[in-house]
């Protein structure tokens, strides 16, 4: 049988210790596979060396190729272009970091082979991790289920592996919130989940502040479901509800009982209770709402500022002369 192409799509800001040890590793596991491979690195606007580690490793690597963004794009919209960008018959995507162990990818071949579209893979749970991180997980992943019809559990992780078809049907989405994890599990197809343990990482830094989980948090319940918007309405009447039984008890105290509102302090709770209600309520619109602007926009998804086929004088001193590419 006629070897078939696998594609390893690998994200990457600021891993320029982390990608020549990853690469290897790749390389001496995919060799002992029975297919041709390519190894794809989305340089998501790295600020250190990475895209000149790049350029040296794919100056006498046939199998590598990179994308290098004009600017840092977030690491959803990397997997996005690896996804546009990839050419193998199936498409493993993990992170540059080496927490997601190359060594697992046979597994998930082998599960490819079977007749499985998506191979999810589920982290086990990492007891390093500090208690606000798992609970917060836990808990983001719990409301996603129960506001949405996604089947996500948790610990689901972007490390994966997707067969052609369904890296075809991908590219039909045109949405410029994206959260592939729950992109991913609606699209359908015959689905499997395998689990993993993490590994720790090789070098550097976590690059997911608290800021881009909340983010990433944000998009993938607003991009699934519009339930908020109907928790706000509920929202409003029971805040009209409550203010309207106070203006009865009042009006009782001032007409029936002859007596006058003893202190502002009931008042002023109940202003704030309406007040804070009501921004909540318009934050929830505006969230949608401002989806709504930029997919409106229909800006370009990213830019590629460089591949390995275009090359450029970057050195690392970190300056650029090259020209830049639009991916439309």
């Amino acid at each position: 049988m006629k070897p078939e192409l696998v594609s390893i799509i690998i994200p990457a800001f600021n891993e320029e210790e982390n990608l020549p040890v990853l690469i290897n590793r790749l390389h001496g596991i995919l060799k002992q596979e029975q297919e041709k491979y390519e190894i794809l690195i989305i340089d998501d606007g790295s600020t250190d060396n990475t895209l000149f580690v790049l350029q040296q490793l794919s100056k006498d690597d046939p199998t590598l190729r990179y994308l290098s963004f004009s600017r840092n794009y977030g690491h959803q919209m990397a997997l996005r272009a690896g996804y546009e960008q990839a050419q193998g018959h199936c498409v493993v995507s993990l992170d540059a970091d080496l927490q997601h162990p190359p060594e697992f990818i046979p597994t998930l071949l082998n599960m490819w082979r079977k007749g499985f579209d998506i191979v999810h893979t589920v982290r086990q749970v990492d007891p390093d991790l500090s208690w606000f991180k798992r609970t917060s997980s836990r808990w983001f992943y719990r409301i996603l289920r129960a506001v949405s019809n996604l089947d996500l559990l948790e610990g689901t992780a972007d490390f994966r592996l997707l067969d052609r078809k369904v890296v075809d049907s991908l590219k039909q989405f045109k949405e410029t919130d994206l959260f592939l994890r729950g992109i991913i599990s609606w699209i359908g197809f015959r689905q499997c989940k395998l689990v993993y343990q993490p590994a720790e990482r090789y070098a550097g830094v976590s690059k997911y502040s608290f800021r881009k989980m909340l983010r990433l948090a944000g998009a993938g319940i607003t991009s699934f479901t519009t339930k908020p918007l109907y928790i706000s309405v509920v929202l409003g009447f029971v805040l009209s509800l409550l203010a309207g039984l106070f203006g009865l008890e009042v009006l009782y105290e001032k007409y029936v009982t002859n007596t006058t509102v003893s202190g502002w302090t009931s008042i002023i709770l109940l202003i704030i209770l309406i007040g804070g209600g009501q921004f909540i309520m318009m934050g929830i619109i505006g969230i949608y709402l401002g989806k709504m602007f930029e997919q409106m926009k229909q800006r370009p998804p990213y830019l590629i500022q460089e591949t390995e086929q275009t090359g450029g004088l970057v050195m690392p001193n970190g300056q650029v002369d090259t020209a830049y590419y639009f991916h439309s």
